[in-house]
């Protein structure tokens, strides 16, 4: 791909104005809508910030790469900025950005965009290049010197030392970052460019946007000195067992290539053993914290729980219609098959979380004690929380097994998958649960149900104040989904007031993004002609449940939006507590509001909350300066 093909150089912002993150956003946009590559600035800026919101495209060393994939694009277009003073883009090394490059992407352009960053990635990892772009006198310079870089790779690309010279200076190393998109790229340039410095043949496999490329051949790995691993996330590892690994962040590859490539040729890193994949772990002291691994294995099993949550629990609600009609009913005794009972999608919720937190431990041995850990907890009535312990424990036990076993004979290897993890796991995983953990989670379980089942009214309040409040914190993050979490398990838990607490967490998750519409609707002066557009579509995410609208207002505006959203998601929490209101569907907004007992009150709940926050946002923010 031809980086100029897709620069227009009447587009270019040779000296942007920008002071702040959001200004340099609206001045590069303004300049895709000038030359006609947009038609609908609005939509396109929500997508630019959706994406900042995830991490900021801000990729260090000066750069920032904003982008977007989406139908308001007419042709797709990189769009190329500098400032001179610099920009606070919140950037992943926290300095100021000077060069941007914004990539506009047409909704059925395939993978254009993320090709676009892997090819910009590349060029940009060279700071003699970078610096010659911050001093280019016009755009037609930018254009020549991006040509005649990008020539120069194609030229490396015929000579590069992919080739072992000797055993003893050859390297191999894989490079791949969560996104699959700058970060990858950029390590791989920097390993190579590095390598040659150094006189060594090294061998780079990428796992990015554009797929696994230059994968490394068993013959490679053989001969390597050893093996970089410069990931944020998880890589294929098993090719290399008995091979001295060294696994660091994909930032180390970027930062310090020379100092890995050393590490690697004195030998000064451990023998990667596949089975339990202990010494990767040893490896890096930049793993994350317990806790973060802990978190990660969690929500490994909530993701692939929460199909079942959300399609089971809103067809079962709607069963609840029928229902009413007689229990003889077909629709509800369909209903009913298909989404609860012993037979439908509720049953399958515990077993699925224990399975694949048990997955995310110890990889796919765990998978089958982890379900019949979690399915036991289900039938013992463990619960949730009975179904979280079978998961980790199931993990858990496979990774001691494969300790225990990684010295057999190589003969006996093929007896491990088929016969003593299966086995073993599921002895000592289900033993566990039998005599101890089934036990103790169905008391605390029993406990939990009694408890909420004879909840004060004042107690049960403030717990929807807590549960609607978090679900405003991070709208989507950890503290979002913990707060779902706990009403998923109350909900399964068989407790009397069950939709009592997803009526709470509903109604807190609804709060956010319908406050931001209203806020834009009646304060229309205080916000810019896109936030106001922006601000419509909330009312549509907000009615169905979809917290997510309100991230990029967040990111843009933290302190008021997140201060005034959590205030009235925890009003709004409350009196779904204080009117009593149960909502028999785990998802679904404003789609499931009268399958509750008192539909309008929750939505006059919703509005409240709504109106309040929205209020507060509205009065809290200055109005835009004119002029």
């Amino acid at each position: 791909m031809k980086i100029t093909d897709l620069m227009i150089e009447r587009a270019m912002v040779m000296d942007m104005h920008a002071r702040t993150k959001e200004e340099a956003i609206d001045e590069l946009i303004a300049s895709l809508e000038k030359n006609g590559r947009i038609n609908d600035r609005a939509t396109f800026k929500k997508m630019i910030l959706k994406r900042e919101a995830e991490s900021s495209t801000g990729i260090g060393d000066g750069i920032a790469m904003p982008h977007a994939k989406t139908k308001a694009v007419n042709e797709a277009t990189v769009v190329f900025g500098r400032s001179k003073e610099g920009v606070d883009y919140q950037a992943l090394d926290g300095k100021p950005s000077y060069l941007f490059f914004m990539i506009a992407a047409p909704e059925g352009a395939a993978d254009v965009h993320l090709q676009t960053l892997a090819a910009l990635s590349r060029l940009l990892i060279d700071q003699d290049f970078v610096a010659q772009v911050k001093k280019a006198k016009s755009s037609s310079e930018v254009v020549r010197l991006f040509d005649e870089k990008q020539a120069e790779k194609e030229e490396n690309k015929q000579t590069d030392s992919n080739q072992p010279a000797g055993s003893d200076k050859f390297v191999v190393a894989v490079t791949a970052c969560p996104t699959g998109i700058a970060h990858t790229y950029m390590a791989e340039d920097a390993l190579k460019k590095k390598a040659k410095e150094m006189g060594v043949s090294i061998r780079v496999e990428t796992d990015g946007s554009e797929g696994v490329k230059h994968v490394l051949t068993k013959d490679e790995i053989s001969r390597a000195a050893g093996v970089i691993v410069a990931a944020d996330k998880k890589v294929e590892m098993a090719r290399f067992n008995g091979k001295k690994l060294l696994q660091t962040p994909v930032s180390d590859g970027i930062r310090k290539p020379g100092d890995l490539i050393d590490k690697v040729l004195a030998g000064q890193i451990p023998v990667f053993h596949a089975e339990g994949h202990t010494d990767t772990e040893e490896t890096s002291t930049n793993n994350g914290s317990i806790w973060s691994r802990i978190y990660k294995d969690l929500m490994n099993g909530i993701s692939h729980m929460l199909p079942f949550v959300v399609g089971g629990g809103i067809l079962l609600a709607v069963s609840f219609l029928f229902e009413r009609l007689g229990k003889d009913n077909t629709i509800f005794q369909m209903l009913s098959a298909i989404a609860g009972g012993g037979t439908g999608a509720f049953h399958f919720l515990i077993a699925i979380l224990a399975a694949y937190i048990a997955v995310s431990i110890g990889d796919r041995p765990a998978l089958m004690p982890g379900m019949v850990g979690g399915f036991m907890a289900y039938s013992s009535n463990a619960g949730f929380l009975g179904g979280l312990a079978a998961g980790f424990l199931a993990g858990w036990v496979v990774v001691l097994l494969k300790k225990c076993f990684k010295n057999l004979p190589k003969t006996l290897d093929g007896l491990k998958p088929i016969l003593l993890y299966p086995v073993l796991g599921l002895l000592i995983t289900g033993g566990l649960m039998y005599y101890i953990l089934d036990p103790f989670f169905k008391w605390i379980n029993t406990g939990l149900i009694n408890g909420l089942n004879n909840l004060g009214t004042g107690n049960a309040v403030l717990l929807g104040i807590v549960l609607g409040g978090m679900m405003a914190v991070d709208m989507g993050g950890p503290v979002n989904k913990a707060a779902y979490t706990f009403a998923i398990g109350v909900f399964t838990s068989g407790a009397a007031n069950g939709g009592l607490m997803m009526a709470a967490v509903m109604a807190g998750g609804m709060v956010p993004p319908l406050a931001i519409a209203l806020a834009t609707t009646i304060f229309k002066n205080k916000f810019t002609e896109d936030e106001y557009k922006a601000g419509i579509t909330n009312y549509i995410l907000g009615l169905s449940f979809v917290t997510e609208g309100a991230i990029p207002f967040a990111a843009a505006d933290p302190l008021r939006v997140l201060s005034s959203s959590i205030v009235g998601a925890a009003i709004a929490g409350g009196l779904t507590q204080l009117w009593n209101i149960n909502i028999p569907a785990p998802h679904g907004g404003i789609f499931v509001i009268f399958l509750g007992n008192h539909g309008f009150l929750f939505l006059l709940a919703i509005i409240i909350g709504a109106i309040i926050s929205g209020l507060i946002l509205g009065l809290w923010k200055k109005p835009l300066k004119q002029g």
